[in-house]
């Protein structure tokens, strides 16, 4: 039996992401004899991951049948741009908390994007792939800053739970390994440029008339991009922090999350149609 391109591709695909998925299981599992050997599986899983999408985008590409859409395909897009920011930001600001958050979300969305692939889709037009892309891209960026939000106010908690630190600052508790204020400045930076990429998203899908309708996933995608453009507005203006800020990053992200992700699970798991 001879496999076509595609159907090579998918197989192969199929397989490296199931090595993925073992390489988040085990950078999930904790215990001082095994720490080493996790601490390294996730940057690991992450390269077999990226493998995996390059095969499976490849693979679509190769056979002309374009770009591949989907829920499952987007969330894994998502959390494998999440996973290697936070790699590169180990290098400078460890976080050692977070593999215990990261990997089991990794295997999760490896996982997805094995029972529900999506469908190959093309784009049409460049400003569409364009558009696509700075969508991910801002999916990473607020993923992330969902990720140290979490710490920020994991650490607070604990904070208001314990006595105040005498002969200090209170930015001297460290989540993770990382100063507070630290932080917390890293967690609005990334809303910060994740709300310029979002605004570049929208603005050019406002021009693309071929794809822009006032539907859902448009509905949604404006109201998240109002959330933040307060969120911004009020960090900047009124000095919001804390527990008010934090709610706003993920009142805006659970609105972008719905504008496609919800969208097009909705259409793909519940009605049984295909990703456009």
């Amino acid at each position: 039996m001879i496999l076509s391109s595609g159907s090579a591709s998918a197989l192969a695909s199929a397989w490296v992401g199931a090595a993925a998925g073992l390489l988040y299981a085990l950078a999930a599992v904790r215990g001082e004899r095994t720490e080493r050997l996790a601490a390294r599986a996730l940057p690991a899983a992450w390269l077999v991951h990226l493998l995996a999408l390059v095969l499976d985008l490849g693979g679509t590409l190769a056979s002309g049948q374009g770009t591949r859409l989907g829920f499952a395909p987007v969330l894994s897009l998502t959390v494998w741009i999440v996973i290697g920011l936070h790699g590169i930001e180990s290098r400078f600001l460890p976080l050692p908390a977070v593999r215990g958050w990261l990997a089991p979300v990794g295997l999760l969305v490896v996982l997805l994007a094995a029972f529900f692939p999506g469908e190959p889709y093309h784009l049409g037009t460049p400003t569409a792939a364009l558009h696509f892309v700075l969508g991910i891209g801002a999916y990473g960026l607020f993923g992330a800053a969902v990720l140290h939000g979490a710490l920020l106010d994991a650490a607070e908690r604990r904070l208001r739970l314990k006595r105040p630190v005498h002969g200090g600052d209170a930015a001297a508790a460290r989540p993770g390994g990382m100063p507070l204020l630290q932080l917390e400045r890293l967690t609005f930076r990334f809303v910060e440029v994740g709300f310029v990429v979002l605004s570049a998203t929208e603005l050019i899908g406002l021009f693309d008339t071929v794809r822009w309708r006032w539907d859902h996933k448009t509905v949604f995608s404006v109201m998240s991009w109002a959330v933040f453009a307060a969120l911004v507005a009020g960090r900047r203006l009124y000095g919001w922090r804390g527990r008010r800020a934090t709610r706003w990053l993920y009142a805006g992200t659970l609105l972008l999350l719905l504008a496609y992700v919800g969208s097009r699970f909705v259409l793909e798991v519940l009605l049984g149609r295909a990703p456009g």
